[in-house]
């Protein structure tokens, strides 16, 4: 219960930090009793089927009340998981059609072979038939170990009961329920005003270890209650993920069952292509994103700090991500952060080796607004004052390039001996 707690108040704390857009109503965390945490038409569930955990949620079910336009992102890992497989094979049959998504955690169903897409058939086909619909309009997912197969006695059974623990309220169990190294759940919902009315944008993620920037990374499920074309919400969801889910980086490892789905409804205001309303969908959407992809860098394992790392003037965005992904998946700065040393030349030697052109007299560095390093390698500041800044729980580093046009942002955490601890006895 006490990193439960904590888990609510590190996400009411972002979200008053956070500047979101201005058609944005940042919602509670908690259902307000009111409105429910779903949109209309969306509810979730979730139960303990003891696949690792005993007494713990660990299989869960968003479903819809009619069919959804849905779009989703995968992990580029070419060891993907049966679940990844069937899923994207489900969204070229059904994109129009999908109606729920089930979930579990405490095993990945990946390197399982064979055995392992049969299985993740089996739990599409039993969702399906709680649910009174057909397997190819249910997405399936699985995080946890790597190489072993799911008990499917239990999962079965924990699926036959998930249709009681629907409810649009609350979706603290269905978030506790995907948790594995994370040490709280990952959720929000926000309101968003358009042209003629509102919209509601409502997700959730897991992550904390086993993340890099290379498509998702981690799990996250969203809905809405827009009407929007298949085509423009996946145009939306893949713009949003840029520069969310894919600007993150705890450990440098991209996972094997990485997944971002979103469900439409379509109850909503209808969302046209080219239109005011569809830039003010696509700011919500990536504002969403981006807040659930700084709660799991918060969340990273063993981390103590949110870092966002910036790159401007660079010769193009290409270079500006190259340079802000090499600082930011760095060891050395990564462990730089964690003791509070403000040991400049790791930044630079990271950038350095990123694949980035640029001009070594021309880099300016600053932390905050500190500026640490000059061009012509220039290092007059205030250890003191660098400290002081490393200290706080959140904060930025800024690599300037060069004069050119082109920027980035990754977001990272520190690196800490607790991460060893986590990652050394994992499948204990």
């Amino acid at each position: 219960m006490e990193r439960l707690n904590k888990g609510l108040n590190v996400i009411r704390e972002l979200s008053q930090e956070t500047s979101w857009p201005a058609s944005v109503i940042p919602m509670s965390a908690e259902s307000d009793g009111s409105h429910g945490f779903w949109p209309e038409g969306f509810s979730s569930g979730a139960v303990s089927a003891d696949i690792k955990y005993s007494n713990r949620n660990d299989l869960m079910l968003l479903s819809a009340d009619a069919p959804c336009i849905a779009a989703a992102l995968f992990t580029t890992n070419l060891c993907c998981a049966a679940p990844v497989m069937l899923s994207q094979d489900h969204l070229v049959r059904s994109a129009s059609s999908i109606r729920a998504l089930v979930c579990n955690s405490g095993n990945a169903n990946a390197a399982t072979g064979e055995q392992g897409m049969r299985d993740a058939r089996s739990m599409a086909e039993a969702a399906a038939r709680v649910l009174g619909i057909k397997p190819e309009e249910v997405l399936v997912a699985s995080t946890g170990v790597i190489g072993q197969l799911l008990p499917m006695e239990k999962v079965l059974d924990g699926i036959a009961t998930l249709p009681s623990s629907l409810q649009r309220e609350s979706v603290l169990d269905t978030a506790r329920a995907i948790m594995t190294t994370d040490t709280f759940p990952k959720f929000f919902t926000i309101e968003v005003r358009l042209s003629k009315g509102s919209i509601r944008l409502s997700g959730l993620g897991k992550g904390s270890g086993m993340i890099c920037p290379n498509m998702a990374t981690m799990l996250a499920f969203l809905a809405t209650d827009a009407a929007i074309a298949p085509s423009l919400l996946q145009k939306a969801l893949l713009q949003a993920n840029r520069n969310s889910f894919n600007a993150i980086t705890v450990d440098g490892d991209t996972s094997t069952n990485d997944m971002v789905a979103i469900l439409a409804s379509g109850a909503g205001h209808e969302i046209a292509a080219d239109s005011m309303d569809y830039t003010l969908f696509c700011e919500a959407l990536e504002a969403l994103m981006t807040f659930l992809a700084k709660l799991i860098v918060i969340d990273g394992e063993g981390a103590t700090k949110l870092v966002e790392v910036r790159v401007a003037g660079a010769a193009d965005d290409r270079d500006a991500e190259l340079a802000a992904r090499s600082i930011a998946q760095s060891s050395l700065v990564k462990t730089a952060i964690h003791g509070e040393d403000a040991n400049w030349g790791r930044v630079v030697a990271a950038a350095g080796r990123s694949g980035a052109h640029f001009n070594q007299d021309e880099l300016e560095l600053c932390f905050n607004d500190l500026v640490v390093l000059k061009p012509g390698f220039i290092a007059d500041f205030s250890e003191e004052a660098a400290a002081e800044i490393m200290a706080k729980r959140s904060y930025t580093i800024t690599l300037r390039l060069g004069s050119g046009p082109g920027s980035a942002r990754v977001w990272t955490c520190d690196l800490s001996k607790e991460y060893v601890d986590i990652n050394g006895s994992y499948r204990s």
